[in-house]
């Protein structure tokens, strides 16, 4: 019986998503996409905009598994908390639904997928296109909550 996975890379302005069934040792692509947050907004507009939307993914689609990226650390701490938010407003959103949920540092996540934790943007695109099989690679955010998706199905032990 296939499990439903989402695998969720949170941003403060862009928020990807991507839905995977794994069944057995298949993977199969089933949707992703991303959430547009207006950066103009106030922080707490675009963390409601963020939940709202992940709500409405997560009742459409009603993954059984997430993968969550973890925020990169960066050098300017204002970025770390303003992502560090946007990740809380993706938790809650699982957690509500009752979604099992793992985090992945985004090094993980890489090696997972092209089996190098220091991978750029796109070899991770061009991986997630030929490991789900799709006609062209997902745009740059899409494709790591893809990526973090995937990452979880090799990981879980069902």
């Amino acid at each position: 019986m296939p499990v439903r996975i989402i695998g969720i890379d949170p941003g403060s302005n862009v928020t990807g998503w991507g839905i995977i069934d794994r069944d057995g040792s298949r993977l199969i692509h089933v949707a992703h996409g991303q959430i547009r947050a207006s950066g103009r907004k106030p922080i707490e507009d675009r963390l409601v905009e963020i939940y709202d939307a992940l709500e409405a993914v997560l009742r459409e689609h009603v993954p059984v598994h997430a993968g969550v990226e973890l925020p990169f650390v960066s050098e300017n701490p204002q970025t770390a908390i303003v992502l560090g938010h946007a990740r809380g407003a993706a938790v809650l959103a699982l957690a509500r639904a009752g979604v099992m949920l793992a985090s992945y540092p985004p090094a993980t996540v890489k090696q997972a997928i092209t089996g190098s934790g220091k991978a750029e943007k796109a070899q991770v695109q061009l991986m997630v296109k030929t490991l789900l099989n799709l006609r062209e690679r997902p745009p740059a955010d899409a494709a790591d909550a893809l990526a973090v998706a995937i990452c979880h199905a090799f990981r879980l032990r069902q």
